[in-house]
């Protein structure tokens, strides 16, 4: 092993499993130092400006401070394509490329969409993207999501409308309609933060997470209700959801009126999407 990734894995060890250390590693010395994977598995040393070296400890403070990796990157993968990413907003997760996914298989390619609450803009873009005879708006309440998402949608040359808007007191105009509804919204329980890791606990925006152990749906039930009034007829409404409220969001939308109410699982078998009809 080269004395640089030794140095690594040092001081990532005091902080994060064996395991987990040494793919940090990897990324550090190949995606943001420059050492090619050949190198690096070879165990090359690596010669480094003051100037790398400089880096490369702000680099393990930031990690050792437990700020995901993404976020020291400034990037983060999503179907195939880099998004920037910083604390303002969630990180892209699979369980979202995977929703996204369902929806490139089933959404019509000249529909309107809404993506309510962007964060960096990921759903949003990559449907302009893959759909680009679709007109696609999202929403957030965040000036810094939106500048973010805003980013985003200009380096990935995509078409989305970014407008800021809180979607728990926005009343709906005359005319405003959709053909698809997709959200991603908070949905981790308070209750919940005690079994989370630091690095999403500390770092990743609470307000882009979590809901009241009073009220878990709350941010379903109002897009489900405006979805009532700016959905057209035999629109759809794709949700990801919290595992452990499936039937409880599918229950909410039946009694809201819509119909063909589906939940679906993820990968890993967790209940994961909710999907329902005007």
């Amino acid at each position: 092993m080269n004395v640089t990734v030794s140095h690594i894995r040092s001081a990532l060890q005091e902080c994060y499993p064996p395991r987990e250390a040494a793919n940090l590693s990897r990324i550090v010395c190949c995606e943001m130092l420059g050492q090619s994977h050949i190198d690096y598995y070879l165990g090359k040393d690596m010669i480094l400006s003051p100037k790398d070296e400089k880096e490369l400890e702000s680099i393990l403070f930031r990690l050792c401070n437990f700020e995901p990796i993404q976020y020291v990157q400034g990037t983060a993968r999503f179907l195939g394509r880099t998004f920037r990413v910083a604390p303002g907003v969630l990180i892209p997760r699979p369980e979202t490329e995977e929703l996204v996914e369902r929806m490139l298989e089933e959404v019509a390619p000249a529909s309107r969409i809404l993506d309510i609450g962007t964060g960096s803009g990921c759903i949003a873009v990559t449907l302009s993207k893959e759909l680009p005879e679709a007109e696609v708006t999202a929403w957030d309440i965040s000036e810094e999501a939106l500048a973010i998402a805003g980013d985003n949608n200009h380096l990935l040359q995509a078409s989305v409308l970014f407008v800021q808007r809180d979607v728990l007191t926005y009343q709906p105009v005359e005319g405003e309609c959709f053909d698809v509804i997709v959200s991603n919204p908070p949905y981790v329980t308070e209750t919940e933060k005690r079994d989370m890791e630091p690095n999403v606990l500390n770092w990743e925006p609470s307000r882009a997470l979590f809901v009241p152990d009073s009220d878990p749906l709350r941010f379903y039930r109002r897009i489900g209700e405006l979805g009532r009034s700016m959905l057209t007829a035999g629109g759809r409404l794709y949700f990801e959801i919290n595992r452990a409220f499936g039937e409880a969001v599918a229950s909410m939308l039946r009694k809201q009126g819509y119909t063909n109410v589906r939940i679906r699982k993820d990968i890993s078998g967790n209940d994961r999407y909710v999907i329902a009809e005007r």
